[in-house]
């Protein structure tokens, strides 16, 4: 049986695209997602079937229906979970380097679900269809360190509300090139499609939303910094697009940093430290700190 989620927009919302409005509210469900659903005709402004691309009025009477999640496709792979914490509703994983977070278009193995699946069995939520298990949030495959993933759709719910009204902790550690003067400061600037190359990020006065608040933890040699980010917002690439603009774009990203980089990294030196919420079932806070990755620590102590 379908479940049915109704919406009627707001001043605030008139004149977006319809995708945007639903990813915005149902934040537990991807912008992928909810654009298949479009496609698939899931999509009702005042009772009619829309497209995604329909641009909304103000006390328009949106639907969204959301088909029961399907049998999942993908194959279970044993394989080593570096698991910081784990109970009935939550598993809480320190996510290395060169790992997908979910399948997707050339990587159908090997990635943290295909992990998940073997380690929880079928204790997964199903809320983000087939290909993402779980997967309430995700880091980048060249970035480490932790995320939560969710066991069932009661979890799921709770987390991504928390996700929505900003209220998780999610610290971030990075090394970025040259010297921030100020000791720390805050990037609010949009983030959405890159209008020159549409498989980038950009800061995009039509994208979504955007803050990271970031502080310098050390100055180091050789003109870089190593600082601590803060996400109140969770846009793709958002770290990395927020310090390229403003001109100090994190070490190791050829996509947003210089094509020829200092030291040979795979990807960007990035770090997911800290991750703090309400438990969904106890409703009290818990937080949790994995430490740097070897390479990181090493990097550090070379330009100390």
């Amino acid at each position: 049986m379908e479940d049915k989620i109704e919406i009627i927009i707001a001043d605030e919302q008139s004149g977006k695209r319809l995708d945007l409005v639903l990813s915005e509210e149902c934040q537990e469900f991807t912008r992928s997602y909810i654009q298949k659903l479009c496609k698939d005709k899931k999509a009702f402004v005042n009772e009619k079937v829309s497209k995604g691309n329909y641009k909304c009025k103000k006390g328009d009477r949106i639907s969204l229906m959301i088909p029961e999640p399907e049998e999942l496709s993908i194959e279970p792979e044993e394989m080593e979970l570096d698991i910081v914490y784990e109970d009935q509703d939550v598993i809480l994983i320190n996510k290395p380097k060169n790992m997908v977070v979910h399948p997707a278009a050339g990587h159908y193995t090997g990635t943290l679900v295909n992990g998940l699946m073997a380690h929880c069995k079928d204790e997964l939520s199903g809320i983000n269809g087939v290909l993402r298990p779980g997967i309430v949030h995700r880091i980048d495959k060249d970035t480490t360190g932790i995320l939560i993933v969710c066991k069932n759709d009661m979890a799921h719910k709770s987390i991504a509300k928390q996700l929505k009204e900003h209220s998780i902790t999610r610290k971030y550690h990075a090394i970025v090139y040259d010297n921030i003067k100020e000791d720390e400061g805050t990037i609010n600037a949009p983030v959405g499609r890159s209008q020159r190359d549409r498989k980038k990020m950009a800061v995009n006065p039509a994208g979504r939303h955007a803050v990271t608040h970031y502080k310098v933890l050390r100055r180091l040699k050789k003109g870089f910094t190593y600082i601590e980010c803060q996400l109140e917002t969770g846009r793709t690439h958002q770290i990395r697009v927020h310090m390229a603009s403003i001109k100090h774009p994190l070490l190791g990203d050829d996509v947003y940093g210089p094509k020829k980089q200092k030291y040979s990294l795979e990807g960007q030196c990035l770090h997911a430290k800290v991750l703090g919420f309400i438990h969904p079932r106890t409703k009290k806070y818990m937080e949790f700190e994995v430490p740097l990755p070897d390479y990181f620590k090493e990097l550090l102590e070379k330009l100390d």
